[in-house]
């Protein structure tokens, strides 16, 4: 098996800045961030890890076959679910948890469940229909399988008062979905009860396009 590469970890951690510093899609140590390097395994951020300022020393390095930890880094506790989305979705390289401020108040309100999302034309042509779970313990095995069934047939979940996953095929896919996510919600909670979405008909085509 290949060493990771110093310029793989190198292109971890700077994706993790990014997110962090850049787009603000973590606070502090929450969210967490994995990628498929290989067939066989990911780099995801070590339990605690403050992304904005994350080391080396901070990235797992996981087998995905097995969960197995192939080096002195303790993994996120939410990497159940990172193994489990990057196993059923073999098109996808990046899985990213986030908590942003909108997100994240989308997903405590009491309709959540049944809030539509299709408030700008980026929602339905490059992330499509969001799915949802209840809240369910951080790291907990119910949490784990709710969200890697939710991502098989969907690019966005809502966790009940947990902020949302998303996946992508690159980094800039995975922030680039959350950061649009982040927009719609802000909408949403701004329109309030004057929210009106796009037509139907334009969101079917926009569904239909390649993303």
């Amino acid at each position: 098996m290949k060493t990771i590469t110093a310029r793989q970890f190198a292109t971890f951690i700077e994706a993790c800045h990014r997110a962090a510093r850049e787009h603000g899609l973590v606070r502090c140590n929450s969210g967490n961030i994995s990628w498929r390097v290989d067939a066989e395994r990911m780099l995801v951020t070590g339990t605690r890890t403050w992304l904005g300022d994350i080391r080396k020393e901070q990235v797992a390095v996981v087998r995905i076959r097995d969960g197995a930890v192939l080096n002195d880094c303790k993994p996120s506790a939410e990497t159940p679910f990172h193994l489990g989305v990057l196993r059923a979705r073999p098109d996808m390289n990046v899985v990213l948890h986030f908590q942003t401020p909108f997100v994240t108040t989308v997903a405590s309100r009491v309709d959540a469940e049944r809030l539509k999302f299709f408030v700008i034309p980026e929602i339905p042509y490059y992330i499509g229909e969001i799915a949802f779970v209840p809240f369910l313990l951080p790291g907990s095995e119910a949490l784990g399988n709710a969200v890697t069934e939710a991502l098989k047939t969907h690019d966005m979940v809502v966790l009940r008062n947990h902020g949302a996953v998303t996946v992508g095929t690159s980094f800039d896919d995975a922030i680039l979905k959350a950061s649009f996510f982040e927009l719609a919600c802000e909408i949403v909670v701004h329109a309030g009860d004057k929210l009106e979405l796009i037509p139907k008909q334009h969101v079917e085509l926009l569904l239909r396009e390649p993303g």
